[in-house]
């Protein structure tokens, strides 16, 4: 699990590969990503944009951005929670993503808060260091 906090909203993301969706021998490795999202604060948020950077193992990058996730855009009031689950493919077996979301608050004010970065493993792959 990672999990990273800002203005006391804590993201937490488990990444899990889907060996039922992916396709090694065709270049083709799907993961799931959990995500969840907590307000710590005080104040009530919400969840505006997304902004993903993939990155796969051989260091070909991709950015996603857009509005909400999942075809929402969730409101958190002060400890209230928000949970959601998306995926990715690459063409090799790992990577990492991280990103950010655009929140909103009642006053107006927007302001990003960082998903943290995780690990896209296979478990079936042999990493070996240079």
């Amino acid at each position: 699990m990672y999990r990273q906090t800002t203005r006391a909203l804590t993201v937490t993301v488990e990444p899990e590969f889907l060996a039922a969706h992916s396709q090694p021998d065709k270049g083709h490795y799907v993961w799931a990503y959990h995500v969840h999202i907590e307000n710590h604060g005080q104040e009530t948020v919400q969840l505006a944009r997304r902004y993903w950077r993939i990155v796969d193992g051989a260091g070909q990058e991709q950015e996603v951005r857009g509005a909400g996730v999942v075809g929402e855009q969730p409101v958190l009031k002060p400890g209230q929670s928000f949970k959601y689950t998306s995926g990715t493919p690459l063409s090799i077996p790992g990577g990492f993503m991280t990103g950010s979301y655009e929140m909103i608050n009642e006053e107006g004010d927007v302001f990003d808060i960082v998903i943290p970065a995780f690990s896209l493993d296979c478990p079936d792959q042999v990493t070996r260091l240079n």
